[in-house]
């Protein structure tokens, strides 16, 4: 019986199953839980919160599982993590369900674990319970993650619970993005691939819930959070300009992009808009916020690269065109206008 690898034992809910959870997983997330929840090892976990709730679950299986800036377990806290933040919930649970293969190295295993929990130590959120499988080799590639996470909806300087949603967005609004765009896909692709560029690129991965408590107490006004993950900023934009029935442009000439982002992907013929983003927000808020909003985001490291990327537009209800034309513009830098369309499909598959 090896050790240092995953035997289909280790699922097979006996003595090694229960020393397996209890030396990889308990070890790392038990003392960190101070509910005790994790530990009691129970068919379910007991939270408590004072007021409304945003819930949300997600399954990660990126390729590779380790990549340059990050790795799967990392992306999956931090993941859940920033889909609660984008309700304005402050995460106050996680679960974490691994399915393994067969022959898993323990030792990536551990460093996935570690850097899981980790991630979950940087924002005060525990693991309260999980679920551990393990499937013939070949059944899966090395490991999957699935997560569920709950926060609590922070309130409002009126006492009621913040409300984020796209049809809160107005004309005139302005669109901002919390920081460089891109930076994950192309670093899974460049691990994926073999690929080196001059500069290195790191994945962006991280938990937002710093930022978007900032943001939240800057911005009254604050409209909705998105994050621009499969599909990119495209995808992000297209689909809150759906949601409000709105129309926007964006300015490409504000886009921050890092120039070896910007180089990868001309190189490997992918548009910047459309690659994948884990660690940024897309921001719309109110125009007179809308500096506020900039300042609260650079002033943490994770958004120091802020900018103000583009605008609602107002309705023009004389122009026909106009409200049944392209719901998302982009103006060039050359200082023509072409439609940002939604993408069709993933240009990177398993990105996250």
């Amino acid at each position: 019986m090896r050790d240092d690898v995953i035997l289909l034992a280790d699922g097979g809910g006996g003595e090694r199953m229960l020393d397996l959870v209890r030396r990889e997983i308990l070890a790392r997330f038990a003392p960190a839980d101070p509910s005790g929840e994790l530990a009691r090892l129970a068919d379910a976990a007991r939270v408590e919160a004072a007021g409304p709730l945003a819930f949300t679950t997600d399954s990660y299986v990126v390729r590779p599982v380790e990549f340059p800036g990050g790795d799967i377990g990392r992306l999956a806290i931090a993941g859940t993590v920033n889909d609660l933040a984008c309700l304005g919930a402050r995460p106050v649970a996680i679960s974490l369900a691994l399915i393994l293969e067969e022959g898993l190295a323990l030792g990536l295993l551990g460093r996935v674990l570690d850097s899981a929990a980790s991630t979950a130590r940087e924002v005060g959120v525990p693991v309260v319970c999980g679920d551990t499988k393990v499937v013939e080799r070949g059944s899966a590639d090395k490991l999957f993650i699935n997560t569920a996470g709950i926060g609590e909806i922070m309130r409002g300087p009126d006492g009621r619970p913040r409300r984020l949603a796209a049809d809160a967005i107005r004309p005139g609004d302005r669109v901002l993005v919390s920081g460089t765009v891109a930076d994950h896909g192309v670093a899974v692709m460049s691990k994926r691939e073999g690929l080196s560029f001059e500069a290195a690129v790191t994945s962006d991965v991280a938990p937002l819930w710093p930022l978007a408590a900032r943001l939240l107490e800057a911005c009254p006004r604050l409209r909705v959070l998105k994050d621009p993950t499969r599909g990119g900023l495209a995808a992000a934009v297209n689909e809150l300009a759906e949601a409000a029935g709105v129309r926007m442009r964006i300015d490409e000439a504000r886009l921050p992009v890092r120039p070896a982002v910007m180089g990868a992907c001309d190189a490997l013929g992918l548009d910047v808009l459309t690659v994948a983003n884990e660690g940024k927000f897309v921001v719309v808020v109110a125009a007179a916020e809308a500096e506020a909003a900039l300042a609260a985001m650079r002033s943490h490291p994770l958004g120091r690269d802020a900018a103000d990327i583009g605008e609602v537009l107002p309705e023009d209800a004389a122009d026909d065109r106009a409200r049944l034309g392209p719901r998302v513009t982009l103006r060039t830098t050359i200082g023509g206008e072409r439609i940002l369309e939604m993408p069709y499909g993933e240009d990177l598959p398993r990105i996250c």
